[in-house]
């Protein structure tokens, strides 16, 4: 019984994944009645979560009754007080070990904080000798459970301390995961003890029903993933905020710099786009086509990056998260008119770096076509793929569709560079850098400290701009392959490419109906790449902060 008791509903493995593995045959393979482990009986009779409803709200005579057919008279049967105090047992010495554990320990501030979990073992010790001791003493055996229950309390103060030392140094999964054990291992050690001092059995229906609850949630994926990737999630929204905040335009200075910015964009995406057309003309393999894009896409965006410029579409999935968090303090005086008009400088800002980005892509491409043109005696593209440019940014084929799918991509990108972001400064690789003698030793250690600091800095960026560019380029190939069917519709590229397209038609461009469509496609394609990825950014950032 003391596996259903101290064991039932919690992990059997320390670690994220192997947890996740489990729990993840647990629904694919059938469950077998031939065993003698009460906890996996226990899910079988009860496999419902509404078991957990009608078990909570038994009347006391219901209760007698379950308590005989359990074996539990009225009296008291001492097996049931044995096995609760074993399973008790059990948990005080799973609390321990997650408490000890070298995960645990490094991230805990002072020894005070361990000494707790060395006099749990102390004070259970103490509470087992005033129940056994005869004749019983009731004042001893209250100031035992007392010191017993704040010991507890002590135990999950001191989770709290590498709570506060994740948030500073980096989000594990792991170990959140086993602080969420050892706060589990002391609820159901609250648990087990009341149900050994209530008299007469009472309260069996409650227990179980803890049993059924727990048993429900330890078989949930969805519930593992959302309650030790929470944190996780915070901490990437919380960084994204950070560089978010660094978008938002509040004055009309800003606003002005933020369009110089995105103009500086802009003339690096024009290159980009006639790269594109080359790496296409070179008649690649869908992969290798698809890579070479990517690299392109990649390379582009990290030398926007380091010379400080910006791009248009990566600012939604950075400025969201800024925006969810001003919603904390919404309930102070003026919180709602302060939000509102946060709102409006966000808009002006996003406005103001598609405005950069199109108004020097559009002629930075017309430029470099007709220098090549000069050059080469013809145009970058023939008449023909001109024509099949237009035809396949037009408004009226997939464009619509393609532009929210680009808005995925740079949400997930975004939550890339938090990920990366968090692992860097979790791994300590900064301080790696700036103290490991090889490093120190190729560099020296002034210019070790220089990089260290600059990769701790840009870190995120090199992230999310390398990983967009990929994603980018090498999705559709993927699409392709599995016969998807998807493509991406980036604003600026495909703005870009019109005015590649254009270039080889002339004037007459300005008569054919599909141009125009292809206008009015940038301004969908515009509004669907932000709209959706600061709809992805935004909902996971109200998720993070509660």
């Amino acid at each position: 019984g003391t596996t259903l008791l101290a064991d039932h509903g919690f992990a059997q493995r320390p670690v994220f994944l192997s947890e996740f593995i489990s729990r993840l045959l647990q629904h694919v393979l059938p469950a077998t009645p031939q065993t003698r482990d009460a906890s996996e009986l226990h899910t079988l009779l009860f496999p419902h979560d509404f078991d957990a409803a009608w078990l909570g709200r038994l009347d006391e005579e219901t209760e007698r009754r379950l308590a005989a057919v359990l074996g539990l008279p009225s009296s008291g049967a001492w097996s049931w007080h044995a096995a609760l105090e074993e399973s008790i047992a059990c948990c005080v010495s799973q609390i321990c070990a997650i408490g000890y554990s070298p995960e645990l320990r490094l991230r805990m501030e002072h020894s005070a904080h361990l000494r707790a979990y060395r006099e749990l073992l102390l004070d259970f010790e103490t509470l087992r000798r005033a129940l056994h001791q005869r004749p019983l003493d009731p004042s001893a055996l209250d100031q035992a459970v007392q010191a017993f229950k704040d010991r507890l309390d002590d135990c999950r103060q001191s989770a709290n301390a590498v709570y506060e030392h994740l948030d500073e140094h980096g989000i594990s999964v792991d170990v959140v995961f086993r602080l969420r054990q050892l706060r589990e291992r002391i609820l159901r050690c609250r648990l087990l003890l009341d149900a050994l001092l209530a008299p007469d059995a009472a309260g069996t229906g409650k227990l179980l029903a803890q049993l059924v609850q727990a048993g429900h949630n330890s078989r949930s994926l969805r519930a593992l993933i959302a309650s030790n990737s929470s944190l996780l999630a915070a901490k990437v929204a919380e960084r994204s905020a950070e560089t978010g905040e660094h978008y938002i335009t509040r004055n009309r200075a800003d606003y002005y710099a933020m369009v110089r910015k995105a103009a500086g964009g802009g003339a690096v995406m024009s290159v980009t786009t006639l790269m594109k057309f080359a790496l296409l003309g070179l008649g690649l393999s869908a992969f290798w086509s698809g890579f070479a894009a990517g690299l392109n896409y990649a390379l582009s965006f990290v030398l926007i990056q380091l010379l400080h410029w910006t791009v248009a579409t990566k600012q939604p999935a950075m400025t969201a998260p800024a925006m969810a968090a001003k919603l904390k303090s919404l309930d102070a005086p003026g919180a709602v008119e302060d939000f509102v008009d946060e709102v409006t400088h966000l808009v002006r800002s996003q406005v103001a770096a598609v405005i950069g980005n199109l108004a020097l892509v559009v002629p930075g491409v017309l430029l470099l076509c007709g220098g090549l043109w000069l050059f080469t005696g013809h145009a970058p593209l023939s008449r023909e793929k001109a024509e099949h440019v237009l035809g396949s940014l037009t408004l009226l084929g997939p464009t619509a569709l393609y532009a929210a799918f680009t808005g995925v991509l740079l949400f997930a990108s975004s939550i890339i560079a938090g990920w990366t972001e968090n692992w860097f400064v979790l791994q300590r690789m900064d301080s790696a850098l700036r103290y490991h003698p090889r490093i120190t030793a190729v560099l020296g250690k002034e210019r070790a400290a220089r990089w260290s600091v600059f990769a701790r800095e840009n870190i995120s960026g090199l992230a999310a701009n390398i990983s967009l560019g990929l994603m980018l380029g090498l999705v559709p190939a993927f699409a392709v392959f599995f016969g998807l069917g998807l493509d991406v519709r980036h604003v600026t590229l495909s703005t870009g490419q019109i005015a590649a397209a254009s270039m080889t038609l002339g004037l007459d461009v300005l008569r054919l109906p599909v141009f125009w469509w292809c206008v009015a496609a940038i301004a969908v394609t515009g509004a669907l790449n932000v709209a959706v990825s600061f709809f992805f950014a935004f909902r996971l950032a109200l998720r993070a902060h509660n």
